[in-house]
Formats: C-alpha cells, structure tokens, sequence
C-alpha cells in the first residue's frame, strides 16, 4: 500500500497500489447498472414480450463485456507502469 508520504513525493506512483479499488469499483458500477436494465427488461415483459427478452439478454451481455473492458483496461495501466520499472531497472543497470 502507500503512506501519506508518498503523496507529497515523486519517488513512487501511487496508481499501482490503487488501481484494483477503481477496478472493482468500477466492476460493482457495472454489474449494478447490468441488474437494473435486467429488471427494466423484466418490467417490459408483460408489455412486449420481445422487446423485455431483448433487454434482458443485452443485459447479460453488455454487463460481461463492460466487465472484460474494465479488466483490460486496468491491466493496460499497470502494463505500463511495470514496463516502467523494468526500463528503470535496465537503466540502473547500465550505469
């Protein structure tokens, strides 16, 4: 985790430490919108039977492909910055 300290500092990112808060925060974002377009599908049901099931099934897929959205792109930022600290590693290394 990170101190309070490395707020003020450039020393250490941060990022890395708090990526996996936004990532399930993020995921939680979508399951909960995914549940209320299902119940909304639901709803419509009885009025269009069609249009409801619809609903429901882009639900259920939009909800896992926002959820391997959300997955690639939090390992894309630390991707970046682990390519980071092996780059300074080589450079430290050279020196």
């Amino acid at each position: 985790m990170f101190n309070l300290r490395d707020l003020f500092q450039w020393d250490r990112f941060i990022t890395p430490s708090i990526i996996k808060f936004f990532y399930l925060l993020a995921v939680a974002i979508a399951v909960l919108y995914g549940l209320s377009v299902l119940l909304m599908g639901l709803g419509m049901m009885p009025v269009s039977p069609l249009g409801g099931l619809a609903m429901i099934i882009s639900s259920v897929i939009g909800t896992l492909v926002a959820i391997i959205a959300i997955r690639i792109a939090a390992e894309f930022v630390l991707i970046t910055f682990r390519i980071n600290e092996h780059l300074g590693a080589l450079r430290n290394r050279m020196e």
